[in-house]
């Protein structure tokens, strides 16, 4: 069974792949937003690994 706090993580990772992937798609992306939203996906892809 899957705790919240599994599934708020879940949640967060997701919508910052959609960010990410929106930011991508616009004519002229801004690199440093891009860099700061994946190293955010990365921190809770790590701590989704730790539970």
């Amino acid at each position: 069974m899957e705790s919240p706090h599994v599934s708020a993580l879940q949640l967060k990772h997701q919508g910052l792949e959609q960010k990410i992937r929106a930011e991508m798609s616009r004519p002229s992306p801004d690199e440093g937003a891009i860099q700061f939203l994946k190293k955010q996906k990365l921190r809770i892809k790590e701590e989704l690994s730790q539970l």
